[in-house]
């Protein structure tokens, strides 16, 4: 073959390539679009089976309006992309409804048709120039029947929770009765005025659990002294049941002996009752009084316990040194994930992290006539504290952790409870509740031993886990609130009170995106330093506190005399602790650098690897096929 018919020949090559990649491109485009693979490690991109679920049972057409300014893009290709993406999510949420939802897409130009009906129907928007100019970036959704519902403006931070806040839309418009639930407790969890048996007056805000809930249930508040609850409800919800009368108590009894469920949270060192209730105590044994309704349900509350783990211990700022604050892993406040959870239950199937306070332990009593199954629970490097350690303003974090015996045996936190169970009043309804009943023999007549049917429950043992600050961050947004879990505590507590009331439409709507998955490696590494050096670091602080103190009182001392002059026996004792502080400070930094040392060896190993490591190794294999390649050819 002459030069020039090579040079015809490749050139022929290249255009035959182009022709073929088009035509691939072009196929692709009008055959594959329906096409797609998630190749996330948590799916991330798949649409869940709840959202399927829910799209599935629309009985009416919805319309929704997605509002974006192309100057937002412009100015902002982050928000560009989100919308992209938006966009593509809510177009296979049209296809998997069957049309039933309806997408339809709007540029909200200045004093445009489009930007009035996005404003009237309540879209947040943000300035974009110093002239004012406004731009939109938001979602209405109406149904045939005119409810509406609105994202007034779509916020980076909850774009990992995107098909949770837009499924969750779809549902509320397409089951606008909901569910009643009854909440019984001593807290003001609802933000309600206290009722009587708080004894607060002052309005209180509402936790942002009690906004999440209703938005799929009507709530029902029933008085922590209440002696029956209403007959139109079917699930219970009681939260820190510390105080209730004897007549609340027995009434929740024989509510669940009647055939009732429930989602029951106690606690046995509830953090948050100095925020929301200052009137319970903390070391109040009335805590203690439900066991004697556990206990008809085949469990109990450890008294006066917490939980600890090493492994889920979260990591906390401790006031060793004011100017140079610490961390530190507090092993009485978790964060489980997947391992902790039972994977076969529906409600934790799909939960990723959920966060903990001092939460309590439960345990199968023996005898009991109940199937008791763990939903939560600790790890196996666990152990019980006892309940003095963990209460008050100043809890030594460093102590506890340094001082912890694991006990090589998972807690239960969580519990899902079914089968016969048997009231916690054999001897029959309390003196306190026949005073209170209109006709004290139809009571006794009444009351319940065993329960009618099956029971079906779920019991954690953790209040403060409900409370703002230990699953969601708040973030204002040009006047609203944005709202970003750090923790699927929302999800799982509107999972187990959907189950519960017979449905399980919302499970999949979850927030998908907490994909806080640490390196294990490094936690490990960290982990084993600091119990080798954390003491060490105490001691050089406590040394070094000392050494301060001695110092500011010989500086006071020389400066309390009239001419502020120090004698030379003052100046050699200033500098020789100021000597001394200089060198606590520099072991002081030489057992901090140790503690990150088998990190940072690490981290130089994987930069290695990642930079020079593998381009080595690809040399290195491609060298030794040449040469093997050599040897099978034969010499001329």
């Amino acid at each position: 073959m002459t030069g020039a018919e090579r040079s015809n020949f490749a050139i022929g090559g290249l255009v035959l390539g182009a022709v073929v990649l088009l035509a691939v491109n072009l196929f692709s485009h009008t055959s594959l679009t329906g096409l797609r693979m998630d190749l996330t490690e948590e799916k991330l991109y798949t649409i869940s089976q709840g959202t399927r679920s829910v799209l599935g049972s629309l009985k009416e057409p919805l319309t929704a309006r997605l509002y974006f300014s192309k100057r937002l893009g412009e100015k902002s290709p982050r928000h560009g992309i989100y919308h992209d993406r938006i966009r593509e999510l809510l177009e296979r949420y049209s296809e998997i409804s069957g049309g039933e939802f309806r997408l339809e897409l709007y540029d909200p130009e200045p004093f445009s048709d489009a930007e009035d009906r996005g404003v009237a129907s309540g879209l947040q928007g943000v300035p974009i120039s110093a002239s004012g100019d406004q731009a939109y970036f938001g979602l209405a959704v109406t149904s045939s029947t005119d409810l509406e519902a609105v994202i007034p403006f779509f916020a980076l931070e909850r774009e990992s929770f995107i098909e949770y806040d837009l499924t969750k839309l779809v549902y509320t418009l397409a089951n606008p009765d909901k569910k009643a639930i009854g909440l019984i407790t001593t807290l003001t969890i609802d933000g309600r005025e206290g009722g009587r048996m708080t004894g607060i007056r002052a309005p209180r805000k509402r936790w942002v659990i009690m906004n999440q809930i209703r938005e799929f249930f009507n709530v029902r508040m029933i008085d922590g002294d209440a002696t029956e609850i209403p007959d139109d409800i079917q699930t219970l919800m009681v939260v820190h049941p510390k105080g209730l009368t004897e007549g609340a108590l027995y009434a929740v009894d024989q509510f669940i002996m009647r055939g009732g469920t429930a989602l029951v949270f106690v606690d046995p060192s509830a953090e948050l009752e100095a925020i929301s209730n200052p009137l319970l105590k903390i070391e109040d044994p009335k805590v203690f009084d439900f066991n004697k309704v556990l206990a008809g349900w085949g469990i109990e509350m450890v008294p006066d316990r917490v939980a600890g783990d090493l492994d889920a211990a979260r990591r906390v700022s401790v006031g060793l040194d004011p100017k140079r604050p610490q961390v530190a892993d507090y092993v009485a406040w978790l964060a489980l994930d997947k391992d902790n959870f039972d994977a076969s239950d529906i409600i934790t199937a799909n939960i990723e992290r959920i966060h903990l306070a001092t939460a309590g332990v439960l345990r199968k009593l023996d005898g009991g006539t109940t199937e008791v199954m763990p939903l939560l629970s600790t790890g196996a490097r666990a152990a019980l504290i006892e309940g003095d350690k963990v209460r008050g303003e100043r809890v030594n974090v460093v102590e506890l952790y340094r001082n912890f015996k694991p006990g090589g045996t998972p807690l239960m936190i969580g519990a899902r409870v079914r089968g016969d169970a048997t009231t916690g009043f054999p001897d029959g309804p309390p003196a306190e509740f026949l005073v209170l009943s209109e006709d004290e023999e139809k009571a006794k007549a009444d009351h319940l031993g065993k329960s009618e049917k099956p029971v079906n429950l779920i019991v954690v043992a953790d209040v403060d886990m409900l409370y703002d600050r230990f699953w969601v961050s708040v973030r204002e947004f040009y006047g609203q609130s944005v709202l970003t879990p750090v923790a699927d505590n929302g999800t799982f507590v509107v999972n187990a009170l959907d189950t519960l009331a017979g449905s399980d439409a919302l499970i999949g709507l979850r927030g998908r995106g907490n994909s806080n998955r640490p390196f294990r490696m490094v936690e490990d590494i960290r982990k084993a330093a600091e119990r080798v050096y954390r003491t060490k670091e105490e001691k050089l602080l406590t040394k070094l506190k000392e050494v301060r103190a001695r110092l500011d009182l010989l500086q006071g001392r020389g400066e309390s005399a009239s001419a502020a002059v120090f004698t030379d026996e003052d100046q050699e004792a200033i500098d020789a602790a100021r000597t001394k502080m200089r060198s606590i400070r520099k072991e002081l930094r030489a057992v901090q650098h140790a503690l990150r040392s088998d990190i940072e060896s690490l981290e130089a190993w994987l930069k290695f690897l990642n930079i020079a490591g593998l381009p080595l190794i690809l040399s290195a294999l491609a060298l030794i096929g040449w040469l093997l390649r050599r040897r099978r050819v034969p010499a001329a």
